[in-house]
């Protein structure tokens, strides 16, 4: 399948890098300045190559990759919130012209999914959303593959606010100095603030509530806590009762929440790192345990080239 893959941070990146490993080629690429766009195939390395040298990918304007002729555009521009732009634009554009889309970008499926369903029913095209939900945990296409026998979701979804708690709780170590060693390691962001204040995982949830209730949720729907006021006598005295704190997401009975939530020590939702977790209640398989690397380019990528594997030719 041709792919125009909008976005060249992370994951973007990787879409370019492992496409063709998937059968697919990359007919245009774009970041926020420029475009490379080919018909045969962009060529992978010099496209990377010039990205890390010069920060652009082309010569191109990023508009010449949305007219582009490919079969389906991955949309892995910043996840943005309230009206989603311009991942939202990207999306109608492609639909609009009757082709896929397969996003990593959160927002237009947390903030307008159902403007987001309306396009895609005028459309031959089709939309799909795994990697924004987890990374590269299956989660969105096992409830799928489940036919509405989910009931309920909830999960460990972030791993910077995991791999934060984790060492808080194993080191005894205070909020600030572990936020600090996390972002020397790359594991936070400059600005954790979508991250430590739950934002992240609470649109995933959103994400998680619109595919299982059928739309309506945004996420001023969310109840949501971040951990960082957590002082770390919190995690000290959950330690003597066998227990440690995580920050959960849940998705249950119609509301979405998320916060710090005492779990057992050696308990399935005690994940620890930079992983995540996600269990599924269904009404007759029981509940479900889906984990692995919920972030990073190559896994997130895997997520979204699995996605293209999944849609229709056209």
């Amino acid at each position: 399948m041709r792919l125009a893959v909008v976005g060249a941070g992370a994951v973007g990146r990787s879409v370019l890098e492992l496409a063709d490993e998937y059968g697919h080629d990359v007919v245009a690429v774009a970041d926020s300045t420029t475009a490379a766009v080919d018909p045969d195939g962009v060529a992978a390395g010099e496209v990377l190559a010039r990205k890390r040298e010069t920060d652009t990918v082309g010569d191109d304007e990023p508009a010449a990759a949305l007219s582009a002729e490919y079969d389906a555009l991955v949309e892995a521009t910043p996840t943005t919130l309230g009206d989603a732009e311009p991942g939202f634009s990207h999306v109608r554009r492609a639909l609009e012209r009757d082709r896929h889309v397969v996003l990593a970008n959160k927002g237009p499926v947390a903030e307008r999914y159902g403007d987001v369903r309306e396009l895609e029913a005028d459309s031959a095209g089709s939309v799909l959303f795994e990697a924004a939900v987890g990374g590269a945990i299956p989660v969105l296409s096992t409830v799928a593959d489940l036919n509405g026998q989910v009931t309920a979701a909830r999960g460990v979804l972030n791993g910077t606010a995991n791999f934060i708690l984790s060492r808080m709780a194993a080191e005894g170590l205070g909020y600030e100095h572990v936020l600090a060693e996390a972002q020397d390691l790359g594991v936070a962001e400059t600005d954790p603030t979508f991250d430590v204040e739950g934002t992240d995982a609470a649109l995933k949830c959103v994400i998680l509530a619109n595919v299982l209730y059928g739309g309506g949720y945004t996420l001023a729907d969310a109840a949501v806590d971040g951990i960082a006021d957590l002082p770390g006598s919190a995690l000290e005295l959950a330690a003597e009762d066998g227990r440690t704190i995580r920050l959960v997401g849940e998705v249950s009975d119609g509301e979405v929440r998320v916060g710090p939530r005492l779990v057992p020590e050696n308990g399935t939702l005690a994940v620890s790192g930079t992983l995540n977790i996600v269990q599924l209640e269904t009404d007759h398989a029981g509940r479900l345990n889906i984990s692995g690397r919920g972030a990073g380019g190559p896994e997130t990528a895997s997520a979204v080239l699995a996605d293209v594997g999944r849609l229709p030719p056209r």
